[in-house]
């Protein structure tokens, strides 16, 4: 049987060996078929995966090639762009968008011309809709193994309405709360917008009602800090030991009535403003910790000796001379200067009364939007009252009076008869028919006296009197203190 096999011809005993070969060279092309089905199949898994993950995340994701050519795009992206996958896959972005995607200075380009990424820049894009959109872009450059750039990668985060809000917030107590066209108005504006940018102390002066603390909002939400926190201290409106537990804070324990740990009202401003109203009633003890915090920026809660890093911008207001306070040793020296780094001076409404018009005018479309009965505006005569007034209280008072006249008024416009009754005076001064001469239309009188006719003009009534005389209730209560003024 060998002896036949081996005297077979040889052209056969090739071809038996071909089919030999041909059948392991299939087997093995059927092994490697079988193993790169099962690679394609783990890549396809993995890319479901991959396109599973990016679907949950709640930012949008773009990613496109060297082509500008879009290779991925997530369910959040095409939420923020109003675009389909379908549609986005496969376009380039300035086909789709119609524009570059981050307009003129496309912030994915730049991250293939710079080989680096970009960082939280705000920027404008238009969805499908044609409607414009605020997003928020960090930029990734796209490497392969060999570490050579194959693309961009593009994280979106819709701000709109979150800058909407902050614009708003802005916009409340920015210069709209701030109307006049005076000129030492304007210098008030172009100082808050000078000294904004900083964190220099700013001490706000004027008499009660001229708007300190819209100065002060003004001054915290135009600057960086505009999205840390702005406190508020009223310093007369508290005892010695009640305001320094205010500022500062305490510990358990410090006092009696101390039940618990508090935070004062510096940390709480942490990285913010924080406004201390009336900064001239404050005792010679608080003036010497705000002196502490102002010079070291550093606060000791009360009955704990841990200092505490603050970083806070200080800004002051009073409706009093504090120069004067620091000559009648009543203030003192170093913390007048250390205050008085950035000096604003506000003008009583008498000193601008060009203003009266447009003020009036802001208040009513702001009770317009308030109230139920809509004015469409004030009459020349009411107009003229408010003109001859003397405007004690300033722009407090001026508002409260057209709050007055809107609860009054059942017409559509103010008349002088629905103002309130210190301003129903003619020109000269006299009462108008059935109405008693008001005791603020005496302003020769002194202080005290004045307080004490309008204290008995409304029976005591210290809230009446003080809106009487157009002031708070609180600095009211603090005259009757320092003229030792006593109720029935």
């Amino acid at each position: 049987m060998l002896l036949e096999e081996s005297k077979k011809p040889a052209p056969i005993k090739s071809f038996i060996e071909g089919i030999d070969l041909s059948r392991r060279a299939e087997a093995s092309l059927l092994k490697g078929l079988e193993e790169s089905k099962r690679e394609i199949e783990g890549l396809l898994a993995e890319k479901e995966n991959l396109e599973a993950i990016l679907d949950s995340v709640t930012d949008g994701i773009l990613a496109h090639d060297l082509e500008m050519t879009i290779t991925n795009f997530n369910k959040a992206a095409e939420g923020i762009t109003g675009f389909s996958q379908e549609e986005a896959i496969g376009k380039k972005c300035t086909d789709l968008f119609q524009v570059k995607l981050c307009g003129e200075e496309c912030a994915l380009c730049q991250s293939l011309d710079n080989k680096m990424g970009l960082r939280d820049r705000e920027v404008a894009i238009r969805r499908r809709d044609g409607e414009s959109r605020l997003v928020l872009l960090s930029t990734a450059v796209l490497r392969d193994k060999e570490r050579r750039i194959r693309g961009a990668i593009a994280v979106l985060r819709d701000i709109t309405e979150i800058s909407s809000l902050r614009q708003e917030l802005k916009g409340r107590y920015g210069f709209g709360n701030l109307v006049g066209k005076n000129h030492r108005m304007q210098e008030v504006y172009e100082l808050i917008e000078a000294v904004a940018d900083s964190d220099a102390t700013v001490l706000i002066e004027g008499e009660t009602g001229t708007g300190k603390e819209l100065v002060a909002r003004a001054t915290h939400y135009h600057s960086p800090r505009a999205e840390g926190p702005f406190i508020k201290v009223d310093c007369s409106a508290l005892s010695e030991n009640l305001l320094e537990s205010e500022l500062f804070g305490h510990v358990k324990g410090a006092f009696t009535g101390a039940i618990k740990d508090k935070v004062g009202r510096f940390e709480l401003a942490h990285g913010g403003s924080i406004f201390l109203d009336e900064i001239g009633e404050i005792s010679p003890v608080i003036q010497l910790k705000l002196l502490r915090v102002l010079q070291d920026r550093e606060i000791e809660r009360v009955g704990e000796t841990r200092v505490r890093k603050i970083d806070v911008r200080v800004i002051a207001a009073t409706n009093q001379d504090l120069r004067e306070l620091m000559l009648q040793g009543k203030f003192r020296e170093d913390l007048y200067y250390r205050l008085n780094v950035v000096p604003i001076s506000l003008p009583p409404l008498r000193e601008r009364r060009e203003d009266i018009p447009l003020l009036a005018e802001h208040f009513i479309e702001r009770f317009n939007r308030e109230a139920k009965n809509k004015i469409y505006g004030i009459s020349q005569e009411a107009l003229g009252r408010l003109l001859d007034y003397d405007w004690r209280g300033n722009i407090r008072e001026l508002q409260n009076a057209i709050e007055h006249a809107f609860v009054k008024c059942r017409g559509r416009t103010i008349q002088p008869e629905h103002l309130p009754l210190t301003l129903l005076q003619d020109k000269k001064g006299d009462d108008c028919p059935g109405r008693r001469r008001p005791v603020t239309a005496a302003p020769a009188a002194p202080e005290s006296k004045g307080i004490l006719e309008a204290l008995k003009e409304t029976g005591w009534n210290r809230s009446r009197a003080a809106r009487l005389l157009g002031i708070d209730r609180t600095t009211l209560w603090r005259k009757m203190k320092e003229y030792q003024i006593k109720g029935p």
